[in-house]
């Protein structure tokens, strides 16, 4: 044995002899590294958590400027990756995340950064304890490096503000087109091709980090995974601890992660949820978490086959019109419907059994009160109190009502004490850029009387939950069986966030951005990304972490941003 292992060294060294030193290894790249590479890199000694870091910093000095997509950078991020790395030599393993850095959407609670919501209102402000979804990150073993850029306060502030707006840096660039928009009617600085939602995903696209963690509440995980090419898990409602997370509304809003594949993004998601429910957070009770809160056994690559997957045709498709109108409504442009046939057939080709149509019952409903596409959530001054007869007021109730008890929360660390003190101190500080776009939906908000309007806000309450769930949703899987049903893009968010049900999505491909003959004469607008939505009941995570991996395994249709290699 011992001559037997010593022949190769004599060889070795006799090609070293003759050829020279061996060439080292080629150096790890964070670029498009999945978790998993990181973990096996980590593992086999050949990078270290302070070199994922420091390389992911450069990233940031390099390319930030162009993009936008970060709030906060952790000033303590090499200090934290070097700990973890002082805990790997001694064979200290915190979880599947240690020494991987993250971010996180800037309206989740650190203690060793700000988290601003991106309002001026709050810049600074350091809260007096942290989310329970960061205790769980840290406690996997991750280094959150930076917080990220997000439409101010997620999106509930003005009825007309873009995308990825916000008072304190203004607007993130897509890094698939990160030019301005050169349009005159919307020349104000903002984004030739949005960057999507209220979660920033720009740094995950171009390896700022591993992964980045959103919130959403109604499309704000989908929206920016689908414009920047990622995985997007929207969990169920109350799967993930909204503790420590600045809210809109308890009945919808939930963090989640985003990622460049669905393994990563399973990764995160085991991360992220807690092992026991949060005592602070009653709908963290809903979904029992998997065996050792791992996603990553449900990554089978042939999970489709066999799988039921519904195509609700009716309003998300083709057109439909609703009770009391001559005209169609909603349908897909030629481009997308081009590209959901072709997922539609990858399904097939997998051995998926597609159930076309599988119609949402609410939205061909012929009684306009239980009609869901006549049914939408107040938002704008045109919804005020007296004119929101024919909306839902969920959005605006549980704002105020959630919002003021965050700022109770925060004790003597809130720059305001109340809703009524966040618009009067925006008013004040117009001139220093807060509220650019007005704050009607703060506005609306601020009017509801908690008690008085309590009556009003369960009813509507119960009608989102009947039309989008008990009528919608449900009823549609459980008519037909189905595993999932399938969504274009981040078309679905709306109907699965208002009873809080799950949809993960993959990147599928890309089309048209806007119409190209109303951009001026030379401007090239680039194509945009497109994705595909797994959604199902609640807690329904394992099966669409499931389907979503085989989908993506079969297809492989993520591009890195060719502009920031």
């Amino acid at each position: 044995m011992r001559k037997a292992s010593f022949f190769p060294l004599v060889i070795s060294g006799a090609l070293v002899a003759a050829f020279g030193d061996a060439p080292p290894p080629p150096r790890f790249s964070v670029v498009e590294a999945s978790i998993t590479d990181m973990r096996t890199a980590l593992q086999q000694g050949r990078v270290t958590s302070h070199e994922l870091v420091q390389q992911y910093l450069t990233r940031i000095a390099l390319y930030e400027d162009k993009l936008n997509g970060i709030i906060t950078v952790n000033p303590k991020a090499l200090e934290i990756a070097d700990e973890r790395d002082r805990e790997r030599r001694e064979k200290k393993i915190r979880g599947p995340l240690h020494g991987i850095p993250v971010a996180l959407k800037d309206n989740i609670h650190t203690t060793d950064m700000p988290t601003t919501g991106g309002a001026l209102a709050f810049d600074g402000m350091v809260p007096p304890y942290e989310a329970t979804l960061t205790q769980n990150l840290r406690e996997a073993g991750a280094v959150i490096i930076a917080k990220t850029s997000l439409t101010e306060l997620a999106n509930w502030v003005a009825s007309g503000m873009p995308a990825n707006y916000n008072a304190l840096v203004g607007y993130s660039m897509n890094p698939y087109d990160p030019r301005r928009d050169p349009r005159d009617q919307t020349f104000d600085g903002r984004p030739v091709m949005f960057t999507g939602g209220s979660s920033s995903g720009v740094g995950t696209n171009v390896s700022f980090w591993a992964a980045n963690v959103g919130t959403e509440t109604s499309g704000s995980i989908l929206s920016p995974s689908n414009q920047n090419m990622l995985v997007g898990i929207k969990p169920t409602v109350g799967r993930v601890s909204r503790y420590g997370v600045i809210p809109i509304t308890a009945d919808q809003d939930t963090p989640g992660p985003m990622a460049r594949s669905v393994s990563d993004a399973a990764i995160m998601l085991g991360a992220l949820e807690g092992a026991q429910p949060d005592p602070n957070d009653s709908a963290t009770t809903r979904c029992p978490p998997p065996p050792g809160r791992d996603y990553t056994q449900y990554l089978k690559i042939d999970a489709l086959k066999g799988a039921r997957i519904g195509i609700p045709r009716a309003g998300y498709y083709d057109t439909v019109t609703v009770p009391g109108s001559r005209e169609p409504r909603r349908g897909l442009s030629e481009p997308v419907a081009r590209l959901m046939a072709e997922a539609i057939q990858v399904l097939r080709a997998q051995g998926a059994e597609v159930v076309d149509p599988a119609n949402i019952p609410s939205v061909l409903a012929r009684d306009p009160a239980e009609n869901l596409l006549l049914w939408n959530t107040c938002g704008g001054l045109e919804d005020g109190k007296g004119r929101d007869a024919d909306c839902s007021i969920t959005f605006k109730y549980g704002m105020k009502r959630d919002f003021n008890a965050w700022l109770r929360s925060l004790g003597k660390a809130a720059p305001v004490k109340t809703l009524t003190e966040l618009r009067q101190w925006n008013i004040a500080h117009q001139r220093a850029g807060a509220i650019k776009y007005g704050q009607a939906q703060l506005d609306i908000s601020d009017e509801v009387e908690l008690q008085a309007d309590r009556g009003r806000y369960r009813i509507d309450r119960e009608k989102d939950i009947r039309l989008a769930g008990t009528n919608g949703i449900d009823s549609a899987m459980k008519m037909h069986r189905l595993d999932a049903l399938l969504f274009p893009g981040g078309n679905g968010a709306g109907i699965a966030a208002r009873p809080g049900y799950p949809t993960v999505i993959v990147p599928f491909g890309t089309i048209p951005n806007g119409n190209p003959q109303s951009f001026p004469e030379g401007f090239d607008p680039k194509p945009q990304p497109f994705g595909v939505a797994f959604t199902a009941m609640a807690c329904g995570e394992p099966r669409l972490i499931a389907l979503a991996y085989a989908f993506e395994q079969a297809t492989k249709r993520r591009v890195p941003p060719p502009l920031f290699p």
